[in-house]
């Protein structure tokens, strides 16, 4: 039996004496015909619980769910505190059109010189095309979105033709897609685009709605229980802009994963190397985004899924305050840790897209009263002033707690630029209770995510899911009622900590992943992989967003020894979005000679 323990509550600890204890988790790594045993074994009736309960054991869950008194009421959502409003910002309008709000976010937007970057010296530093790239050419006659469709579409034919097969769309209709490129190169021959993001290729994770596409959530079934009738609200803000939709992109199936392993559909390769994963649960978004087919998508962040693979693909993934964007028409639209936002391949174009689909939900509005959403103003003369005046909090042992030094050392050097360059502050910090935090996440979104399958489950539809998704559903069912109220307790403490803490500081900085692209094993592929070691080191530092809704960005800041991108992640206060994209747009600037093209890529703007 655990002996009863009793925490303080949160508002006596004693910041001097809280001591970093490294995460060791105790988890077996299987693939192949091995997992496939183990999920036979786990489901059984009476030896699984006896599994299940060793694990829980051995990493200490029932001593902290069940044999702790926790002083503190429950959270079940996050709930903020009034914030001040940041510097040298621009405001949008929630209830007004997305191709408004975009217009208003191109003028926050450093000067675009068309020249130089339409004809720059093809020998300088590897860089995507931009969103105003493409606009540019579009307006200029250099090329029209049918052509670039037919790009688009003859690179994703060669890539499905590869063997193995490493699918970046589940669902693809060229049709479809030579169809709005059509009546976008018509609105542009009339003089009338739509927005600055007409005619611009975009990519949806495949558990967001986008008609006429199904929404399978990467599994093989899904499709037939949520019909799809309609755009997600994200979706249709994009639409009203003049965006083109690819398709639906690859995902660890129903988010559950965080290394994008998909039996179902084939595997996600990472641009950058194909023998190793993307990063999950997006996927396929962020390798899509990274090897340019499309300019920017639309992923889910239930536990770091945009972030990681951001990350791990060498590109700038958002997440957003939780409620900041609607996530009505989306496969995860009832729970409290998950957003929707923008993957791109820089900064300014994943402000683009974050204005268009912006907008909290009229329940949200109510229970959240979220802040006027703001952009940052990179032209005005006092964007260095509002830089300077960051105050950027780092918990050292944590952010030095990585698989490899090269990502804690890239990492820092990147913040030392900063404060040289700009005059930020650095200002060290200390989070207690990172472990409590952990744990009080993986109960509330395996909860949430096990009440909305459960229907599906007990109708049979279960066995029709991938092994590693099976495991985890076993571990989450473990989970009591009192486990979910003891996480929601541990939630209001963590967030008590990281009020706190912003009292003093403006972002937290923390690398995004604690190792890079990691090893797809071979015998993974055919049943798939459960690797809660590697689930571990890449979710390290990104829960805390998820668990208290905090908005966060990865920005790319270099690679490690072997050539893998190395992201720097921004956490920001409640509704902070601003700051933070101030922050990632200087990072972006200062990380610019670093970039390095990746093996997978296609010019598809100008067909090379």
């Amino acid at each position: 039996m655990g002996k009863k323990s009793v925490m303080v509550p949160a508002s006596e600890i004693d910041l001097t004496a809280v001591k970093y204890e490294p995460e060791v988790l105790q988890a077996p790594h299987m693939t192949g015909m091995w997992l496939k045993l183990f999920v036979k074994l786990i489901e059984a009736p009476l030896i699984g619980s006896l599994i299940i309960s060793n694990l829980k054991k051995q990493n200490k869950t029932d001593q902290m769910l069940r044999n702790t008194v926790i002083p503190e009421t429950p959270m079940f959502k996050p709930e903020f505190p009034p914030q001040d409003p940041e510097p040298c910002i621009v405001g949008l309008e929630e209830d007004g059109k997305p191709e408004d709000r975009v217009e208003l976010a191109l003028k926050c937007l450093p000067h675009y010189d068309a020249a130089t970057c339409w004809t720059g010296d093809p020998t300088s530093t590897f860089r995507y095309w931009k969103i105003r790239d493409y606009a540019y050419a579009y307006r200029s006659r250099l090329a029209t979105p049918s052509v670039v469709a037919e790009h688009v579409i003859s690179s994703i034919e060669e890539l499905s033709n590869q063997n193995p097969p490493a699918p970046l769309l589940i669902s693809f209709d060229a049709a479809e897609v030579r169809k709005q490129a059509a009546a976008s190169t018509q609105r542009f021959e009339e003089g009338n685009p739509l927005s600055i993001l007409d005619g611009i290729f975009v990519a949806i994770k495949d558990d967001i709605d986008c008609y006429p596409h199904p929404s399978k959530g990467a599994t093989t079934w899904f499709h037939e229980v949520h019909p799809v009738k309609k755009d997600a609200v994200s979706v249709s803000r994009l639409r009203i802009c003049g965006v083109i939709f690819v398709g639906k992109a690859n995902m660890h199936e129903l988010g559950l994963g965080t290394t994008g392993n998909n039996p179902n559909y084939g595997t996600t390769r990472n641009p950058h190397d194909p023998e190793r994963y993307t990063g999950g649960s997006s996927s396929g978004p962020a390798a899509i985004v990274a090897s340019g087919l499309c300019s920017a998508a639309l992923g889910t962040d239930g536990g770091g899924s945009i972030r990681i693979p951001s990350s791990l693909c060498g590109v700038v993934g958002l997440k957003t305050t939780y409620g900041r964007t609607d996530m009505k028409g989306s496969l995860c639209d009832a729970g409290t840790v998950e957003i929707i936002g923008p993957i791109a391949s820089n900064v300014e174009d994943v402000m683009l897209m974050y204005a268009a689909i912006l907008g909290s939900s009229p329940s949200d509005r109510i229970s959240l009263r979220p802040s006027i959403p703001c952009l940052p103003n990179l032209l005005s003369h006092e964007r260095l002033n509002a830089l300077g005046s960051l105050r950027l909090g780092k918990y050292t042992e944590w952010f030095n707690d990585v698989f490899s030094t090269d990502i804690s050392e890239t990492c820092d050097n990147t913040i030392n630029l900063l404060l040289k360059k700009h005059g930020c502050k650095m200002i060290e910090i200390k989070i207690p209770e990172l472990h409590e935090m952990q744990m009080a996440h993986i109960v509330s979104i395996g909860s949430e995510s096990l009440c909305s399958l459960t229907p599906d489950c007990e109708d049979g539809k279960g066995v029709k899911l991938t092994y590693d998704t099976r495991t985890n559903l076993a571990i989450f069912r473990s989970f009591t009622a009192s486990d979910y109220v003891a996480a929601q307790r541990l939630r209001r403490r963590i967030m008590y900590h990281h009020m706190e803490i912003f009292k003093n500081v403006d972002v937290i900085v923390t690398p995004t992943t604690g190792m890079t692209a990691p090893v797809i094993p071979p015998d993974g592929l055919e049943f798939g992989e459960t690797n809660l070691q590697v689930s571990s080191n890449l979710m390290r530092f990104v829960v805390a967003a998820n668990l208290l809704g905090l908005p966060a960005i990865s920005v790319p800041v270099g690679y490690d020894k072997k050539g893998l991108p190395i992201g720097l992640q921004l956490i920001g206060r409640p509704w902070g979005e601003a700051s933070i994209l101030r922050l990632a747009a200087a990072v972006e600037e200062l990380c610019a000679e670093r970039k390095k093209r990746p093996m997978s890529f296609y010019d598809n703007l100008k067909g090379n």
